[in-house]
């Protein structure tokens, strides 16, 4: 290892020019990189709301879908409007009233139903239907959903999928530069304030940066990631990764000690010591963002992947890239140097051991409400909800259900097999369903006073194409409720007794599913990441008890950050349930590893308990202060400013579990350290000193 170290002391300055050449393909690979605005599409292709969707694009060439909400305009003008929206390249169709009938024909004599559906008269509005000739995430729907925006002058406000997404994509385009800059500056301050020079972390954040572009730029197997990832790999893998840069660092200056007219040799050791301990801690990392590669619900698979890679090649540059540039600019670095500003902590180890017996007893008593929030933390499924009231889709969404009593559209396809008789005794049942205010497919309409020939042949095959029918419900509820999903379950009982192959399909639908597939990963990967950084701890401390014992203190901390939620009456975003608990225990369980070798070391060389214990925790608590406070630096900021309330629980979910982490592992663990030793040093190796 030293020798491998040497060589990339000797090529510093190759390696660094190497490194930033690298940055030329990796940024335009980066920049063809698709980004994905719609977190349904990561749901398995194999059910049928998927399969549906498909269908529909494929058979009748309707992908996504905008409801256009006008208010205070004459016919006349609407008729207008709908010419200007069909020009629009990617529309494929503009359904008002007049698609049943020509605007000669009165609008009584359409069925009350269908004309409600269309027009209230008590506000002065109307809503037209806006469907695309491509699917509602793709980058063609959301360049025509906004220039319809442009086309119509801001007189129509937009609804519906398609346009939830667009308004996701404006901010994330917004935001996401802003959201770099933000833990930057923050990791910068943070760094200045804990690290001995005022120009060594500037190094550490060029380092890391490189390193988040080459991930960044490393996605050519599928060329697209999802917006959250975009948002969150780049903060995440700046907080997950600095420790590494830190330790490397501050070994570097142990060395220019011992060899203070050699920085070379000095960083050679520093190098070969850093990689012996940064691949290990970065291990439990790893294996946390692989453990949500389990996930049936492939987002996990997009950021598992990415993060996972991301902290390796976060390893590979803190040993290769940042010695390079400390070395090259020693001398501007040397000048900055200043004393770190970290209080004294010499009399904590002796307060947690004299009080040991009292810290466990006030943890256990806090175990009690942060199980109870941790399972009563309520969770929302609807994308609406973590987008800003001042949006259009939000405001488009309010209009809806307050002046036409309209929340979520459902659609069904069924075969054309199916008769008439049968398919309109379906309809009927399924306008009897709760909730429903219109369900309407083309035997509906023929059955209606509308006459068969007063129905363009262009309506006839937008609802039957003749292999597939396809039939409009209007629901009162609102995405993602009890309601809605009650809702649900009724409609496909019916589709299904009248067509076996039948499928429901749609936004609330689609939803159902991300509910019951997500609520069965989060168990999943939450066995997978405590039984991989289980099996970790159990093989790097070679003990059969300190795995039980770290997991136990991470995960505690975990129920306390989750469960704080319930108390506030905060609702979460459904994605920080799954993902969240893995990153956290994934990335501070190496606080408590490292307490744990510096516990097992003192111990090896022969101190008594008490001595032991008091030396970890006074050897081990300024770095994992700086590690926390780093983490937290890298992602608080981004929650508090984010628009986007996935994005910023999400960041303030991390914030805070890096500092209830902290807490852990500095008072809890030392405390069943005092408790548990005899049990640890009797189930663990190394703990007891080898005898001559």
């Amino acid at each position: 290892m030293l020798n491998l170290s040497k060589k990339i002391v000797k090529y510093k300055i190759p390696i660094f020019i190497i490194g930033l050449l690298l940055l030329i393909p990796a940024v335009i690979i980066f920049l063809n990189t698709r980004i994905n605005y719609d977190i349904l599409s990561y749901l398995p292709s194999s059910i049928d709301t998927m399969k549906g969707q498909k269908i529909l694009t494929d058979e009748f060439g309707t992908g996504g879908f905008s409801i256009c909400i006008v208010d205070g305009m004459d016919e006349k003008k609407v008729v207008e409007l709908e010419k200007k929206i069909k020009d629009i390249k990617h529309v494929n169709k503009v359904l008002w009233y007049d698609s049943l009938a020509d605007l000669s024909v009165p609008m009584d004599v359409l069925p009350s139903e269908v004309k409600d559906a269309f027009i209230n008269s008590d506000v002065d509005s109307t809503i037209f239907i806006v469907t695309f000739d491509t699917a509602s995430s793709d980058d063609e729907t959301l360049e025509a959903i906004r220039n319809i925006d442009k086309v119509t002058k801001g007189e129509v406000i937009q609804s519906g999928m398609s346009a939830v997404i667009a308004d996701i994509k404006t901010i994330c385009n917004t935001e996401a530069v802003i959201y770099v800059v933000i833990a930057v500056i923050l990791s910068i301050i943070i760094l200045s304030l804990t690290v001995d020079s005022f120009l060594a972390p500037i190094f550490f954040l060029l380092s890391i940066g490189m390193a988040i572009v080459y991930n960044m730029g490393s996605n050519v197997i599928n060329m697209e990631m999802s917006f959250l990832t975009e948002a969150l790999a780049a903060v995440l893998q700046l907080a997950v990764t600095m420790d590494y840069s830190i330790f490397l660092w501050h070994t570097y200056e142990e060395y220019k000690e011992k060899y203070p007219d050699d920085n070379d040799r000095a960083m050679a050791h520093a190098i070969s010591n850093t990689l012996v301990s940064v691949v290990g801690s970065s291990i439990t990392t790893v294996a946390g963002f692989i453990s949500m590669c389990f996930m049936t619900f492939t987002f996990g698979l997009d950021i598992g992947i990415i993060m996972a890679k991301g902290v390796m090649i976060g390893v590979l540059c803190c040993v290769t890239v940042l010695p390079s540039m400390l070395l090259i600019f020693d001398k501007a670095i040397t000048k900055t140097n200043h004393k770190p500003i970290i209080p004294e902590i010499n009399k904590l180890g002796k307060f947690i051991t004299k009080y040991n017996k009292v810290l466990i007893a006030i943890f256990v008593l806090i175990m009690i409400p942060a199980l109870y929030g941790y399972t009563h933390t309520e969770v929302y499924y609807d994308l609406v909800g973590t987008l800003p009231d001042n949006y259009q889709s939000v405001s488009g969404r309010r209009t809806l259900l307050e002046d036409y009593d309209m929340g979520v559209q459902h659609m069904v396809l069924c075969s054309s097999d199916m008769s008439s008789a049968d398919t309109s005794m379906m309809i009927d049942e399924l306008n009897d369903v709760e909730g429903v205010k219109l369900a309407v497919g083309m035997d509906s309409l023929k059955g209606s006073l509308v006459p068969s020939e007063m129905i363009p042949d262009s309506i006839k095959t937008e609802f039957d194409n003749g292999k597939y029918k396809l039939i409009l419900i209007q629901s009162q509820y609102e995405n993602a409720s009890d309601e809605v999903n009650e809702q649900i379950d009724k409609l496909s009982v019916i589709v299904k007794k009248y067509d076996k192959n039948a499928m429901l399909i749609g936004e609330a639908p689609c939803t159902k599913d991300l509910i019951n597939i997500t609520d069965k990963d989060f168990k999943i990967v939450s066995f997978v990441s405590i039984l991989l950084v289980f099996l970790i701890i159990a093989v790097v401390l070679k003990s059969i008890s300190l795995p039980f014992i770290l997991v136990f203190v991470i995960e505690l901390g975990i129920f306390i950050n989750m469960g704080i939620p319930a108390f506030t009456g905060t609702k979460l975003p459904f994605i920080a349930s799954v993902v969240i608990g893995t990153i956290q225990l994934g990335a501070t369980v190496d606080y408590a590893i490292l307490m744990t070798n510096k516990y097992k070391k003192a111990r090896s060389l022969g101190e008594q308990k008490r001595d032991a214990i008091v030396s970890a925790v006074n050897g081990s608590v300024p770095s994992v202060m700086v590690s926390a406070l780093s983490f937290f630096a890298a992602t608080i900021g981004v929650g508090i400013y984010s628009s986007i309330d996935m994005i910023s629980s999400l960041c303030i979910l991390l914030a805070r579990g890096a500092i209830i982490s902290f807490v852990m592992v500095v008072f809890l663990l030392p405390a069943m350290f005092m408790l548990l030793d005899g049990v640890i040093i009797r189930t663990s190796k190394g703990f007891l000193p080898k005898e001559n």
